[in-house]
């Protein structure tokens, strides 16, 4: 009975692909902590829980694709429905204030959007290009939040 039940999870069950996917999954996660972190202690929305999520999951539908897919036409179509998933997510991060029309979360609209891609880039094996979003978006967030005080206190003193 235990040979049986042993042979049937050897038989159905790829150890060295769950092992090789939990990595690469792993990778997205730990590449998408900054720029959580950074999300998380900057703003009321998305943070330390949303970024990683969204890279997991981006990474986790790809590799199913690769997978089931192979080189297709329909991995392409595939890869377009995640980035327009993503997309609607980020949309959902981004709020018009009718007191002042004033619009805020396109930042974290577009690092939900980066993040996808570092899950999807994870997927494919192209650590680099995961490494280069990551890193770009990071520093983006952390400089561009520097500046953007820079031009308002600029922008105060002119009026």
């Amino acid at each position: 009975m235990i040979e049986a039940l042993q042979s049937w999870f050897n038989d159905y069950i790829n150890w060295q692909l769950i092992t090789k996917h939990f990595s690469l999954i792993l990778v997205a996660l730990v590449l998408t902590l900054p720029v959580a972190y950074n999300r998380e202690t900057r703003s009321n929305g998305a943070g330390l829980r949303t970024y990683p999520l969204v890279a997991i999951a981006t990474c986790s539908y790809t590799l199913l694709a690769l997978d089931v897919l192979g080189d297709s036409e329909a991995l392409g179509k595939f890869m377009a429905g995640i980035v327009t998933g993503i997309g609607f997510i980020g949309g959902g991060a981004i709020l018009k204030s009718s007191s002042d029309s004033r619009i805020t979360g396109l930042a974290n609209a577009a690092s939900i959007w980066n993040t996808g891609a570092i899950g999807m880039a994870v997927a494919w094996q192209r650590f680099e290009i995961a490494l280069l979003i990551a890193v770009l978006n990071f520093f983006i967030l952390r400089i561009g939040h520097e500046a953007k005080k820079v031009v308002k206190d600029d922008c105060e003193k002119e009026t």
